[in-house]
């Protein structure tokens, strides 16, 4: 009887013993959080091939102007340099991006449509991009009355040389909603210099600009001189592609060549640029 009891209360004091043992603390992870911020999108590693021409495209300045914010739909013609900012941006802001690309009507336009499709096809960074297509003849590039924000880089002497700038912001505007923005960035030839319909050194006077947008039915908003650079001329022997990042040079032993200083021309940086906002009326 003796060992009994004292086998039992053995087995209570081990018993009251284990109970007390000290609670395992399980470590805490910590939630990634996203940025969602514009700043944040423009420094993301992602974009180190892209970064070196922020100094001359001031990404942050140029879509805070067109008032690209949390929420909106926002599409780009002919996109591919701010869709690493955008297609983030959108994702993590309850947004929407469409990329409107070339219409798919030869080998070489489908072959640049599915390598773009391609490259943004992570969902998880991106989402899922729209897609919209746009061209001479095309006619709609979207749905009517679709788009917050729909902006163009440098592409107005593209619509004026094939002839259908006129017809552009025509689809422009039907694309968007009342009162979205279009927001144009386009390589600025002086006032004082003619304007060449065509458009073929690339510049365009922002009054030759702004009278295709009116005419289309938009108002103009306003302008910003973000993307300025006094340095620039616009009178080169190879137009805006003298300039970087195309800096384009006469043939080696030409008679050009002789007195062409290709390192002037990499000092102007790239060209001087017309910032213009305008409004689908409401």
């Amino acid at each position: 009887m003796t060992i009994s009891l004292t086998l039992t209360a053995s087995v209570l004091a081990l018993s009251a013993c284990k109970d007390k043992s000290p609670e395992v603390i399980k470590p805490v992870q910590e939630e990634v959080v996203k940025t969602t911020n514009l700043a944040d999108m423009i420094a993301d590693p992602r974009r180190s091939d892209e970064s070196a021409r922020d100094q001359f495209r001031h990404p942050k300045e140029t879509l805070e102007f067109f008032e690209v914010t949390p929420g909106k739909h926002v599409a780009e013609i002919w996109p591919g340099w701010y869709t690493n900012i955008l297609a983030p941006y959108a994702k993590l802001n309850g947004g929407q991006y469409t990329a409107v690309l070339y219409p798919e009507t030869s080998d070489r336009s489908i072959t640049r449509v599915a390598a773009f499709k391609e490259k943004y096809t992570d969902t998880d960074v991106y989402g899922v991009i729209g897609y919209g297509a746009f061209g001479k003849d095309h006619g709609a590039i979207m749905a009517p009355g679709s788009v917050d924000v729909l902006m163009s880089f440098r592409n107005v002497h593209n619509w004026m040389g094939g002839g259908y700038a006129e017809d552009a912001f025509k689809e422009f505007y039907a694309a968007l909603k009342p009162g979205g923005i279009l927001g144009i960035v386009e390589h600025r030839l002086p006032e004082t210099m003619e304007q060449d319909p065509r458009g073929a050194t690339g510049y365009v006077q922002e009054s030759y600009m702004k009278a295709l947008a009116e005419a289309a039915g938009f108002e103009f908003v306003g302008s910003s001189e973000v993307n300025a650079n006094p340095r620039d001329t616009a009178d080169h022997p190879y137009g805006v592609w003298t300039l970087p990042p195309r800096s384009r040079t006469p043939e080696t032993g030409s008679t050009e060549a002789a007195d062409f200083n290709a390192a002037a021309y990499k000092n102007i940086g790239e060209s001087d640029r017309a910032t213009l906002k305008f409004r689908k009326p409401f």
